[in-house]
């Protein structure tokens, strides 16, 4: 067979075409072609570059040909047998759609492919052999007899029989083409028949079909020659034409028909079957009842299957030999819309990243419904409808595009439900659900759940003790949302830390890595830092990583930690502070200190004798002092202001008091538990009359007593005259008197030597207390008697020559409050003109307040 069509086979290939329209490439090749002939040359004609490295494949919608693409050259081949008739069957045009799926980058090619038909069947008759049997003399000339016509698989010209009959004087062949595809072939009887002449007539009926070369099938007709019975039952009409629903029920009686036959008694009684040449498939389908005639469905009828049946009936009479009777009945089945449409996922490409652009194609679907008509028109949807659309560049094939951007932190993945919907009456429906998942890209950075933490921790904390704690949250999944924390260097900050100087925060506290545990590295002191702000930054582990921020402020809280310290007068013991004192233990008499004071006899009560000055270096009610006097118990001569530290009579001094008394004041805190610190007054108490000889002229040179720093040589006539007050003092009142008067000529010449830095300096204080400190030194206070200024307080200044001597400054009456601040006032002091105080030259001095 190959040497009769292999030519032609080879003149095919040689004259293939292709086409590309609207975006479609069509081919064509011929069945039968031999494995690797090139169908067309895809890669170059698709303008795809490297077939190989560009992943170029065939995705088959339907019925799979033998066709591949060749990975190395890019073209379209042939692969395996194509047989156009088991492809497509009777179906003319042979076209074939299948897609060109490119992977890298996604796209997709719809080719249409067309298996052209050769002649390569030959016509087939049911059966090699027909036997006929008609009576003499009753089968009259002009008699019909149908007969079952050739098949072949081939169409077009191939498929277009011609049928001859070998010659016979009785007998001759009739074609009729019912339609296109339909062809009538009757043996009509010429001349009567003789049994006893020609008992068995053998013919030969060949079926030719139109290809070139032409191919032939042939069937033998034995004609046996009958007796008796001579009339044949007829029907009234040759075809009868009949409609029927494809979801007809089992048993539904579509057609009746009748035939007669002028025979009498039992040559005219009919019985009808299906002829021969109905193939038994089709009979299953279909019941014929014998007697009346009836036809009714036996099975259930599918118009996607078979359009049409042609049905031969045969009606045959009881003589003998029977006669028979012949008519076609020709079934349309119509189509009801009994087939929902179907949708397939072709491709799919996920995970999808959440930065993929809008117009990224996720998938290909294809979509089909076996129904005709609007039956068979889908229309598709998607839903939701965001943030995926279907788009559709040829009937039955769509793409599922991203048209929204997407975002991992707030979907994960998508069931998206791609819904087909026909157009019938009613319309049926599909849905297929493709589950895209979305991949995370690092596009959030850590999140704290508060931007300022505020934290309170006490002082005198446990190093590596947790002071708090911060989270960050990062949305992204995997490395992208692990989060670690650092401590971002900064300066502590406080007016504390300005004292000591810059530090970084990383001196007093560290931050956990991994859990955002803040953590104490030393103990904290409030008096050396009292707020700490520092930034915690969260860092994720993406590519690039993001970085978030958080500012922890830590107010250290105070604790009564610190005992109340007795402030020096300015100039005080080497090596202290002269403003700020020193701190000790808090041991018996670890804390104290012991001054002298001078008192007259007969003062009334209210004098100030003596002010004490003390500071706590804690805060708030751990700062807060108040004086009490320890010893002696009871009511005695003295008292203390409970807030001032000022010493003052509590009644009139009498002789019974003795010459000396004795005071031992505490100063405590408010803290819990309080601390304290204690100072010793020693009180001396003088006759009237010797206040009366110091305060007899206002003019008498001051006396001063020595600092505590030591005097210069030029400083010594002042030690000297500082002494010869206090023992004229302690002599009698007309001595005192003498010395004063002594002192006061002595003290223009002096006034030089007060202005010079570490000079004793004697001063008189305001009513209500002494301006200065003291802490571990002894001072010596002559009290006076009188209506105004009463105490006399020795300041050493150890300070830088001050300014030329200003305006005299107004006493000062204020009280000594917790919570005032620490000021330095400058200025000169001296006594007003009342007539019993001791005038004081002008002098420099430096002072604080608390």
């Amino acid at each position: 067979m190959e040497a009769r069509w292999g030519p032609a086979v080879r003149l095919l290939v040689l004259v293939r075409t292709w086409t590309l329209v609207a975006g479609q490439v069509r081919y064509s090749v011929p069945e039968e072609a031999k494995v690797g002939t090139v169908v067309g040359r895809l890669a170059q004609e698709l303008g795809v570059g490297d077939a190989e490295a560009r992943r170029l494949r065939v995705v088959w919608q339907g019925r799979r040909a033998g066709v591949e693409v060749s990975g190395a050259s890019g073209a379209l081949v042939v692969s395996s047998r194509v047989d156009r008739e088991e492809l497509c069957g009777k179906s003319a045009p042979c076209s074939l759609r299948l897609e060109l799926l490119q992977e890298r980058p996604l796209r997709v090619f719809h080719v249409e492919l067309e298996v052209t038909d050769i002649n390569d069947n030959a016509p087939l008759f049911p059966a090699a052999r027909k036997n006929i049997s008609m009576a003499e003399l009753t089968t009259v000339p002009g008699s019909r007899f149908p007969l079952e016509g050739a098949s072949d698989a081939d169409v077009g010209a191939n498929a277009q029989l011609s049928y001859t009959l070998s010659p016979s004087e009785h007998f001759r062949l009739e074609v009729k083409s019912k339609d296109e595809t339909k062809t009538s072939v009757v043996l009509i009887l010429t001349r009567s028949l003789d049994r006893e002449t020609v008992p068995v007539h053998r013919l030969m009926l060949t079926a030719s079909d139109g290809g070139r070369p032409s191919l032939t099938g042939t069937m033998e007709l034995v004609i046996t020659v009958l007796d008796a019975n001579d009339n044949a039952p007829q029907f009234n009409q040759s075809v009868y034409k009949v409609q029927l629903l494809e979801n007809a029920a089992p048993g539904t009686v579509f057609f009746q028909q009748t035939a007669t036959d002028e025979d009498e008694g039992i040559n005219r009684e009919i019985e009808y079957s299906f002829s021969d040449t109905v193939p038994v498939r089709i009979q299953s389908l279909f019941i014929i009842e014998t007697k009346s005639g009836e036809i009714r469905t036996a099975g259930v009828l599918d118009y996607e299957d078979v359009h049409s049946y042609d049905l031969e009936i045969e009606a045959r009479d009881k003589g003998t030999p029977p006669l028979f009777g012949h008519c076609s009945v020709e079934l349309e089945v119509l189509d009801v819309n009994d087939n929902a449409p179907e949708v397939w996922v072709t491709s799919l490409s996920v995970p999808v990243s959440e930065d993929a652009s809008v117009g990224t194609v996720v998938a290909l679907l294809s979509v089909s419904d076996r129904d005709s008509g609007a039956n068979g028109r889908v229309q598709c949807s998607v839903w939701p409808s965001w943030p995926f659309v279907l788009e559709s560049r040829f009937p039955g094939s769509f793409s599922l595009v991203l048209r929204e951007a997407l975002d991992r932190e707030r979907v994960r993945e998508y069931e998206v439900e791609v819904r087909a919907e026909d157009g019938g009456k009613p319309p049926l429906r599909a849905r297929r659900v493709v589950r895209v998942p979305v991949c995370d890209v690092n596009d959030n950075a850590p999140a704290f759940s508060q931007a300022v933490y505020t934290v309170l921790v006490r002082e005198n904390n446990a190093a590596g003790a947790e002071v708090a704690r911060v989270w960050a949250r990062d949305p992204d999944e995997a490395e992208n949302g692990r989060v670690r924390y650092s401590l971002w260097e900064g300066g502590a900050g406080g007016a504390s830390v300005a004292a000591v100087g810059w530090r970084p925060a990383s001196s007093y506290v560290s931050v956990d890595g991994e859990s955002g545990r803040v953590w104490a590295v030393q103990a904290l002191d409030y008096e050396e830092l009292q707020v700490l702000q520092f930034e915690v930054r969260a860092v994720d582990a993406g590519e690039p990583a993001l970085v978030g921020n958080a500012t922890v402020q830590l107010f250290v809280v105070d604790e009564n930690d610190n005992a109340p310290v007795l402030l020096p007068a300015a100039g005080g013991a080497p090596g202290l502070d002269p403003f700020l004192g020193s701190p000790v233990e808090e041991v018996p008499g670890a804390n104290s200190e012991t001054l002298w004071a001078w008192a007259a006899w007969g003062a009334g009560a209210g004098q100030v004798v003596a002010k004490i000055r003390a500071v706590d270096a804690d805060s708030g009610y751990n700062a807060w002092l108040r004086y009490e006097v320890l010893e002696p118990r009871g009511k005695g001569p003295f008292r203390v202001g409970v807030y001032s530290g000022e010493v003052s009579t509590a009644r009139a001094l009498e002789e019974a008091d003795g010459p000396r008394q004795r005071l031992v004041i505490v100063v405590r805190d408010h803290g819990e538990p309080p601390r304290s610190a204690t100072a010793t007054l020693s009180v001396s108490l003088v006759e009237g009359g010797e206040k009366a000889l110091s305060g007899s002229s206002s003019s008498l040179p001051g006396v001063l007593l020595p600092s505590e720093g030591g005097a210069a040589a030029g400083m010594a006539s002042a030690s000297t005259n500082v002494w010869l007050v206090v023992s004229i003092c302690a002599v009698s009142s007309v001595f005192v008197l003498a010395l004063v008067l002594y002192g006061a000529s002595r003290c223009a010449p002096r006034a030089a030597v007060l202005s010079g830095p570490a000079a004793a300096t004697l001063v008189c204080a305001s009513e209500v207390g002494s301006w200065s400190y003291s802490q571990r030194q002894s001072r010596s206070l002559c009290v006076a008697d009188g209506a105004g200024k009463s105490d006399l307080m020795v300041f050493s200044p150890n300070l830088p020559p001050p300014p030329p001597p200003s305006v005299p400054a107004a006493k000062d009456t204020s009280q000594v409050e917790p919570s005032s601040l620490l000021d330095t006032v400058s200025g000169s002091l001296f006594l007003s003109s009342s007539p019993t105080l001791i005038s004081c030259l002008p002098a420099h001095f430096e002072t604080h307040f608390l």
